[in-house]
């Protein structure tokens, strides 16, 4: 595309913050991004002094992201950020996201997109008063592979969805976590958290794959949510049985004292004339299975795969490709759409294929949803939004 790198301004992810490092990585995979200021720290001081380790202009490190959105709202139209990278703890999502969508910029944010409901139904409704983007970090629905188990569904290619089973285990909570590990100690905090532990933080992720693949959405569920580890104040462990609005059922585990597991995501979804299997350990490779022929093995960077997943393909076949790379892709139709609505020209499906608001309405409704239900007595509970 033609014209000037999309101008991005990032909202925590200071010094030592893993995920501020991924997402930086991410925008910058492709040449498109350039980042030209930030509040990287609630700490005035600390912010500063990540933005000079990452070489931005002193006048546009910033103490603080009400700082940085008056001053850049003010600068000419040809220099100010164009949207803001949020990549804080969830309970720091909803005012600063708010906040960039009021002063004209455009919202790019981790999941859960908040801390409640409520905020993010007021976040979908200014998004929607603003005309403006709102992104949302599925990552998992940025590999080539998921891309391209959705077209197939999306096709017929297995007749109408009759099961879906996502599991995302991991192992790393499995013991008492000390307050020297930050990961943990925001995660496992209500207040910085929100209501719901491992489901909010992966179980959000399965939901949203599930949905994603099979093109349908979730409209009842029962929920078995646990505390495993002893004085813990939020979920570790659940299991989730699914009704989807095609009347298809499902299951959906997440667990994080799953011990040994690392990020064993993956995914299964069948139809009447076969299925698939994707797992985001072994991420250029999807397996589809026939009713009536041999399982088939389809890879990464083949000219068989459909436009979407050749669009979020980077390398030759064989080379591999992972979590860095479908987060680019996130960033990348993300920026690629902004630049065309920057630009007077019309983004290609492929470019609209990243989480949005509405993402992150469901997100939220699935984690109330889920709490609700495994503090009910009653077998199935109607999905609200």
């Amino acid at each position: 595309m033609v014209g000037k790198k999309i101008r991005m301004g990032m909202v925590g992810g200071g010094k030592n913050a893993f995920i501020g490092a991924v997402h930086r990585i991410a925008a910058n995979m492709d040449g498109q991004i350039e980042l030209v200021c930030g509040a990287f720290s609630s700490d005035p001081e600390r912010s500063k002094e990540s933005g000079k380790g990452l070489f931005i202009q002193d006048s546009r490190n910033y103490g603080s992201y009400k700082e940085m959105f008056k001053a850049e709202e003010k600068l000419p139209e040809d220099e100010r950020m164009q949207f803001v990278s949020i990549v804080t703890p969830n309970f720091a999502h909803f005012e600063p996201a708010m906040l960039a969508l009021e002063h004209g910029f455009h919202v790019l944010i981790d999941k859960p997109m908040t801390l409640s409901l409520e905020e993010a139904k007021k976040l979908e409704k200014k998004v929607t008063e603003t005309g403006l983007l709102l992104c949302l970090t599925h990552t998992y629905s940025g590999y080539p592979m998921v891309k391209q188990a959705r077209q197939m569904v999306k096709e017929g290619k297995f007749g109408a969805i009759r099961k879906i089973i996502v599991q995302y285990p991991q192992g790393w909570l499995s013991l008492p976590s000390g307050k020297d590990n930050k990961q943990a100690a925001w995660r496992t905090d209500p207040e910085k958290s929100g209501i719901s532990g491992c489901m909010g933080d992966i179980g959000t992720h399965a939901a949203q794959l599930a949905e994603y693949v099979s093109n349908l959405k979730i409209t009842k569920l029962c929920a078995d949510i646990n505390i495993v580890v002893e004085n813990r104040a939020l979920d570790d462990d659940g299991n989730i049985w699914l009704k989807f609005d095609n009347n298809a059922n499902g299951v959906l585990i997440a667990s994080q004292i799953a011990a040994g597991e690392e990020n064993a995501l993956s995914l299964r979804v069948y139809g009447e004339k076969g299925g698939l299997e994707w797992r985001q350990e072994e991420p250029n490779t999807l397996l589809v299975k026939w009713l009536d022929a041999p399982m088939q093995v389809y890879r990464t960077g083949h000219d068989y795969l459909s436009s979407f997943a050749k669009h979020n393909t980077r390398t030759p076949s064989g080379h591999p490709e992972g979590y860095l790379e479908a987060f680019g892709n996130i960033y990348r139709n993300f920026a690629s759409t902004l630049q065309c609505l920057v630009e007077g020209g019309t983004a290609s499906e492929e470019m609209l294929d990243f989480p949005t608001v509405q993402d992150g309405v469901r997100g939220m409704a699935f984690i109330e949803n889920v709490v609700a239900s495994g503090n009910s007595d009653q077998k199935w509970y109607e999905f609200k939004v």
